[in-house]
């Protein structure tokens, strides 16, 4: 009878033990509650596109060779290589949480050959001692086994904190790479851009240079006084002295793209292929992704790592809470143990145990308590941040698409000023011919012709950043799918 119950004591404490294992203490995730709007300013309009098309938005520009240096980029990419580490340290830690919930078996195998002297007894009688005095031999083959009842949750609530933080290093090296590509495109269009004003210049130049000989010309032969020569003159040569200062900032470019594509330092000192596509040939894209601003938290990758990391820090607070409480760790172990080794496997070798305990903390001053706060701070801190990063977020994407519009604005207004100022300076040129005006103010007008045109390239380059700004912004080139849930299987 007693038997019977012992039996039933014992089940019922087995189940009892199961069924508090399945517990976790700690708060359960929950997503900050975000006030959002319903719609961008009503002044953007966004056309309706693929999204596939836009996932690979640098192919819209048309430009094979900044489609070559966008896929050298996220190939050879430094700071990638940095994020795909950070990944892959993730991972493992994933793997070794995911292991913590296993047993943990292990084996030891030992032989030893042991003299036991008989001068080591205190007794001082040499037959004695030469009687205990042996040699032996000693064999043993061990397997083992160790777990961890996960009482509370501290294993769960660790491989849900190892998840969150491999799914962060996965968004976050997402955000990287929209951060390299547009960082690619950006500059490669300043360099097209400063590429474009050093033929204006150097146009420029020719033209002044001209102008200059034939003032010189005039003025050997006393046909203009010396200051319409000198002024031919000032012109000519402040042209060319901005010619080193633009050529300077052209190779600059070349020098940061090169590093942003991954260039190796005998690479870097040797003239990579940048492309020879002018400024005015690279396509605008006819149209934009939609989307609605709820959908920006999804398609952010850095929205979502900022979440992942308060996901991490939520869990954390679960793992320092079961600290607190007691913990029963099981073990067993099953060996084998001779003094010959044809005798290891016989029955009279075999040896066994098994065994339980528990541990808590009893009087430990507070610092179990002070984890949980130091958790808990950590949940505030991540909770800020994330907040912090969809207000950037949103306000990115609000500058984005203001100054996608502007530029669009001052394109046609820096192309009607130059319309404008073309008219004026052919007019200034024929009217000098005709001894109508003065040297000063065709020189003027080649002035104001020569700023309208360096204007044209940059408002052209601003334009194209403006569009590379916008994508970026938006999450343009991020994958839709959610890599969290991909890996869950991994």
């Amino acid at each position: 009878m007693k038997k019977g119950c012992t039996k039933h004591r014992l089940t019922g404490i087995a189940l009892a033990v199961l069924l508090i294992s399945g517990c976790a203490v700690g708060p359960d995730y929950q997503a900050p509650a975000l006030e959002l709007p319903d719609a961008w300013p009503e002044h953007i309009e966004l056309d309706q596109a693929e999204r596939g098309e836009w996932r690979r938005w640098w192919r819209q520009f048309n430009d094979p060779a900044l489609t070559k240096l966008v896929e050298r980029a996220t190939q050879d990419s430094l700071e990638l290589a940095v994020q795909l580490a950070r990944i892959q340290e993730a991972r493992a830690q994933l793997g070794f949480a995911d292991a913590e919930l296993f047993p943990s078996v292990g084996y030891q195998a030992e032989a030893t050959r042991e003299r036991t002297p008989g001068a080591s007894i205190p007794i001082d009688i040499e037959p004695v001692q030469d009687l205990i005095t042996s040699t032996n031999n000693q064999f043993s083959l061990a397997g083992s086994l160790e777990y961890e009842f996960d009482l509370w949750g501290r294993l769960a609530r660790q491989r849900e904190a190892a998840l969150a933080m491999f799914s962060e290093s996965v968004f976050a090296r997402d955000a990287a790479e929209i951060g390299v590509i547009a960082d690619v495109v950006t500059t490669y269009f300043d360099l097209k851009s400063a590429q474009y004003q050093r033929e204006i210049l150097e146009e420029t130049e020719a033209t002044y240079e001209e102008t200059y000989r034939l003032q010189k010309l005039r003025y050997d032969l006393g046909d203009i006084n010396e200051l319409a020569f000198r002024q031919a003159e000032a012109e000519w040569r402040g042209v060319r002295t901005e010619l080193p200062q633009v050529t300077q900032q052209v190779d600059a470019l070349k020098g940061a793209l090169a590093i942003l594509v991954g260039l190796t330092p005998r690479e870097l000192m040797s003239e990579l292929d940048y492309g020879d596509t002018h400024l005015a040939e690279i396509a605008e894209p006819r149209r934009l992704p939609h989307l609605l601003p709820s959908e920006l938290l999804q398609r952010r990758p850095d929205i979502r790592a900022a979440e992942a990391t308060l996901i991490a820090a939520n869990a954390q607070v679960g793992v320092a809470e079961a600290a607190r409480l007691p913990s029963i760790n099981l073990n067993a172990s099953l060996a084998s143990v001779a003094a010959d080794s044809s005798d290891l496997f016989t029955d009279n070798a075999r040896a066994w145990g098994l065994g339980a305990s528990i541990v808590g903390p009893l009087l430990d001053f507070g610092r179990t308590r002070a984890n949980v706060e130091i958790a808990q701070s950590r949940v505030e801190q991540a909770d800020a941040q994330y907040r912090l990063t969809v207000l950037t977020a949103f306000n990115e994407a609000r500058d984005a698409l203001t100054s996608f519009e502007l530029t669009d604005q001052r394109v046609d207004a820096v192309d009607a000023q130059l319309a404008a100022v073309s008219r004026a300076r052919d007019l200034a040129v024929l009217m000098y011919d005709q001894g109508q005006t003065s040297m000063l103010e065709r020189l003027d007008a080649e002035r104001s012709l020569l700023s309208a045109k360096l204007d044209r390239a940059e408002v052209q380059s601003e334009r194209l950043t403006a569009y590379a700004t916008l994508f970026k912004a938006l999450g343009g080139g991020w994958k839709e799918s959610d890599s969290r849930a991909e890996e869950t299987s991994i």
